[in-house]
């Protein structure tokens, strides 16, 4: 089975959105504009690494970032059994399985960050990587410490991350070493992300996530706070509220997904950083990242070489060697007359219509089946018909 992962906060980088530019799924970019109110372009484009480190901007950029890369992958026609995030991640995960709008995400993603900005502008904090220390011992450093600092995340075998005030994660720091960490790296970062200090934030997100009002989906989700699957959109509201103040249990989320089945590991957005923690976390994953339009034509190579079934739904079984033609538009679909199943699709075949837009075909191949009927209403992006790659 096959889970896509999607990276958090700390994955960006200047020029991210370069490869992106001229690929149709640029055009969330866009959206995400408008709905921020903010111009996501530049920052995807021109901004440079200090201005990228704001919270406000690394979160909303490896966002939309990430949704990108999905919303290309999925035009492959390739879905996943399981969806996580590290973190932020965990939004992109949501949005990604339709618990949360396209719209709401980004608005709730703004909200979070503007939030944890200004929690860590009222408590002064930082993190810290402790490498080469079990978990446990971590723990032990951060009591041991007798200061404001816990446990933040839990990335991989080896690769803990503690936070909290400066004197308390220097103090944890100092112990850790003593216990026999190989290495404590201080992070970037402009607050104690996951730990108490970011109750602030909590109090004032609880409200933008009950507006968002996570809805049930098909594909589960796994949780950071439990490592558990979760298909229940009521659920989401205290887990994500949870998740400011308590542990990334992500080696964990890891761990549970391998126990449900879980063999390939897809990392979809900027960094690739997740890819080396599911390597070093699950015996045998097969893993990838995904992060430019040159890599797509590997991710299909690499699905197909574990496995020619990506996923599985209602009976009907999606292959890598199919592609999806979607909806360039919102509105009532009506097909094109003469085009029945079997027939010969070349790049650019008008499919149908959505009022006055026309449904061209991004792909050559052969006409499988529609997807939409006639008369449906469809939104932008929604699936219109299968083809079959010669």
């Amino acid at each position: 089975m096959l889970a896509f992962t999607f990276p958090g906060q700390g994955s960006q980088r200047p020029g991210m959105g370069r490869p992106w530019v001229d690929h149709d799924s640029w055009e969330l970019v866009e959206e995400a504009s408008e709905v921020a109110g903010r111009d996501v372009a530049r920052l995807l484009l021109d901004a440079d690494a200090d201005e990228l480190r704001d919270t406000r901007n690394a979160q909303l950029t490896t966002f939309v970032s990430s949704l990108m890369v999905l919303d290309a992958v999925e035009r492959l026609g390739i879905e996943p059994s399981f969806c996580a995030g590290h973190s932020l991640g965990e939004y992109t995960a949501l949005t990604a399985t339709g618990a949360l709008g396209f719209d709401e995400g980004v608005r709730l993603v703004c909200e979070r960050a503007d939030a944890m900005h200004d929690a860590g502008s009222a408590n002064l904090g930082t993190m810290a990587a402790v490498l080469g220390l079990d978990d446990d011992q971590v723990e032990v450093a951060c009591r041991r410490a007798d200061s404001d600092v816990w446990v933040a995340n839990f990335n991989a075998p080896g690769q803990v991350v503690i936070a909290g005030s400066p004197e308390g994660v220097a103090a944890a720091s100092a112990v850790a070493k003593e216990l026999g960490a190989k290495k404590v790296m201080p992070l970037q970062v402009s607050g104690a992300f996951h730990t108490p200090f970011m109750q602030p934030a909590r109090d004032r997100l609880r409200k933008a996530i009950a507006e968002a009002n996570p809805r049930d989906t098909e594909v589960p989700v796994i949780s950071n706070v439990d490592a558990l699957s979760h298909n229940d959109g009521t659920e989401w509201s205290s887990l994500l509220s949870a998740q400011l103040i308590s542990p990334v249990r992500w080696k964990h989320c890891l761990l549970a997904l391998s126990e449900m089945g879980v063999t390939d590991f897809a990392e979809l957005g900027p960094g690739g950083v997740l890819t080396g923690m599911a390597k070093r976390s699950v015996d045998g994953a097969r893993t990838i990242s995904i992060a430019t339009p040159e890599e797509l034509d590997k991710l299909l190579e690499w699905v197909n070489a574990g496995s020619p079934i990506t996923s599985q739904h209602e009976g009907e079984h999606l292959f890598a060697s199919e592609r999806l033609v979607v909806s360039p538009a919102a509105g009532v679909f009506t097909p094109v007359d003469g085009l029945a199943d079997g027939c010969r699709i070349e790049v650019g075949t008008v499919l149908g219509h959505i009022a006055d837009t026309e449904v061209r075909s991004a792909f050559a191949g052969v006409l499988q089946s529609y997807i939409a009927v006639t008369g449906e209403r469809v939104t932008l992006r929604q699936p219109i018909a299968w083809l079959r790659t010669i």
